[in-house]
């Protein structure tokens, strides 16, 4: 179950949040809205019903299983965030495996400490790389799969036993190697942008290879597709979440914190960060005048950041939506085992476990927010799974459609990282 609690934003004064009325009437723009975001034509709420590619990821997952002990992303921005957040969210924090899984590691960055130390930790012989890159030309990954590729020359191994590629199927260079090595593709649809790719093979394949049961990430997806589909205001909560974001930018809110409070979601906060990040940033509206809209995205965890940040949002300028991320089942609690239970100074924690605190802490700082006029909202799912982040995922990724549309702008394009893609090259090929 996921619901949204809107409560704490219509406690703080219309100054700084906004009435029912105001989010209710809203509710009219719904089909117009559906509408328009049909005619993009973008695959995010249809690549999750392709059956076909979910069997050949599982039965690929299946004739690998025990035959690699690590598997290596080489992967940027959505191409490995996506992996990342599934790994954290639905596997042991600190790797420790009852029936043994291959370690996944991801590696989006090039600063060559992380190259190297990496290879320090993986058997080489018993490692695949998932190469992932939609164009097949993407700089940082295609040297990622150079460096690699000439390690595993240098052990004589078979390329094709070593490497996929997750890319175009029809250009590219990775499409070129492939076929002229034998490497095996998995396809990225044109359609599907990088950080709405996670429900691709961009994040199904890693995700399937490491024993995350795919098929109820996809399920969790599709209910939350219904209720983005829906035209009824109540059950439409992505639209319910763009509406907030939209209403509170009116009002100069021009910052989204994301604050779960269980651990194994912080990577779902950075995941966010990057879809929200790259789909509102724009320059240019949809009828070409300059807006320079955009909202900002934070992450949070607490109760961590309730002691670096908390300060800042309820003293601070009120500029900042903070959105509450909480899970009722965190799986067996651990009862407090309080010392000097007489003493006053902690005395509180007698007969307290530790998900009790965890609990009070999200209330009482959402409390000390709303006390301060500081509009917040909780959106609460029931344990952390595949089918629940597969209804986040898609909960956030139809939020975003929907700001585009409330913006009057392209949320699935991204015209300021293709001019520093293009300055990039030009300054490589200066140096030559």
């Amino acid at each position: 179950m996921l619901s949204l609690d809107f409560k704490n934003v219509f406690r703080v004064d219309t100054t700084h949040g906004f009435s029912m009325d105001d989010f209710l009437i809203q509710a009219k723009k719904i089909p117009k809205f559906l509408e328009n975001i049909r005619t993009r034509d973008q695959g995010f709420y249809s690549v999750i019903d392709d059956d076909v590619l979910v069997a050949s990821i599982v039965k690929f997952a299946k004739l690998k299983k025990g035959k690699y002990d690590d598997i290596v992303v080489c992967g940027i921005g959505g191409s490995a965030l996506g992996a990342t957040c599934l790994k954290q969210s639905l596997t042991h924090l600190f790797g420790f495996q009852k029936q043994k899984q291959p370690r996944l590691y991801v590696l989006p960055n090039i600063d060559p400490t992380l190259i190297r130390e990496v290879v320090d930790v993986i058997d080489l012989p018993r490692t695949l790389f998932l190469i992932i890159s939609k164009s097949g030309t993407t700089p940082e990954i295609i040297s990622q799969y150079f460096y690699f590729r000439s390690l595993i020359d240098k052990k004589k191994l078979r390329l094709a036993d070593h490497f996929v590629f997750v890319t175009n199927p029809n250009k590219g260079l990775l499409c070129k190697e492939a076929d002229r090595i034998g490497i095996q593709i998995f396809s990225i649809p044109d359609t599907v942008g990088g950080r709405f790719s996670v429900l691709t093979s961009v994040g199904l394949l890693p995700s399937a290879l490491i024993g995350i049961d795919i098929s109820k990430l996809l399920k969790g997806a599709r209910a939350m597709r219904d209720r983005f589909f829906s035209v009824s205001f109540k059950k439409n909560l992505p639209f319910q979440i763009a509406t907030s974001q939209f209403l509170l930018y009116q009002k100069g809110n021009r910052s989204t914190v994301l604050m779960p409070y269980a651990q194994k979601l912080i990577g779902f906060t950075n995941w966010y960060r990057q879809l929200l990040a790259e789909s509102t940033g724009k320059a240019m509206n949809e009828k070409g005048e300059i807006v320079n809209v955009g909202l900002t995205p934070i992450n949070a965890l607490g109760v961590t950041d309730q002691h670096s940040q908390t300060q800042l949002y309820n003293e601070g300028p009120n500029d900042k939506f903070i959105l509450f991320l909480t899970v009722d089942d965190l799986g067996k609690d651990i009862p407090i085992p309080v010392r000097y239970a007489k003493n006053n100074s902690v005395a509180f924690l007698r007969h307290t476990s530790f998900k009790e605190l965890l609990d009070i802490e999200q209330h009482a700082t959402a409390h000390a927010y709303t006390k301060n006029n500081r509009p917040n909202m909780t959106i609460s799912i029931s344990k952390i799974d595949e089918e629940h982040l597969g209804q986040l995922f898609f909960l956030f990724e139809g939020a975003t459609a929907f700001l585009g549309e409330y913006f009057g702008i392209d949320v699935f394009n991204q015209p300021g990282v293709e001019l520093s893609k293009k300055l990039t090259k030009q300054m490589l090929l200066k140096k030559r």
